[in-house]
């Protein structure tokens, strides 16, 4: 897509950001995550996809922490990832979650853990969390659940906890 433009949030985004998950989502509840989110501070890297001046996506990185922790445990969670309807299939998710990727690894972090979709996340390299010694804080399946080491890293084992805001959803 030529005129697709993967940039960091701005303030004059937040309310098409919110309209981009209200509009992707079935509920309300992840545009409500990423409202409180970003009104505590807790977000690392807010991207939005910008086609000609129109946010049709957006991506969300917390911090996660993983217990046991430790000096080497920098994680990352991605969620949630939302391109508006009728923007999917045009490879705005994918560049969205490339870009996302690229900046937490300039960022430093050792790696990446989301819960999605299993036929999307591993054309990024992303596999399920338990092979390499994750869990997630949630019951969710182990194909949902996924990680990714960015670079040649090992991950840290144990259970990956989100930030708390995300008990909401």
């Amino acid at each position: 897509m030529n005129n697709l433009d993967i940039r960091h949030e701005t303030p004059s985004d937040i309310l098409a950001v919110r309209a981009v998950n209200e509009a992707a989502f079935e509920t309300g509840a992840e545009a409500a995550l990423v409202d409180t989110l970003r009104e505590n501070g807790k977000f690392v890297l807010s991207l939005v996809a910008d086609v000609e001046g129109e946010i049709v996506g957006h991506i969300l990185f917390t911090d996660i922490a993983m217990e046991p922790g430790g000096a080497a445990t920098r994680m990352i969670g991605l969620a949630p990832m939302a391109v508006r309807p009728e923007w999917q299939g045009k490879g705005i998710g994918s560049a969205l979650v490339r870009r996302g990727l690229e900046d937490c690894r300039e960022l430093g972090y050792r790696g990446v853990v989301v819960l999605g979709h299993p036929g999307f996340y591993p054309r990024f390299g992303f596999a399920p969390a338990s092979r390499h010694g994750i869990s997630c804080a949630y019951d969710a399946p182990d194909e949902a659940f996924m990680a990714l080491a960015l670079g040649d890293v090992e991950l840290p084992k144990g259970r990956a906890l989100y930030q708390p805001e995300f008990e909401a959803v």
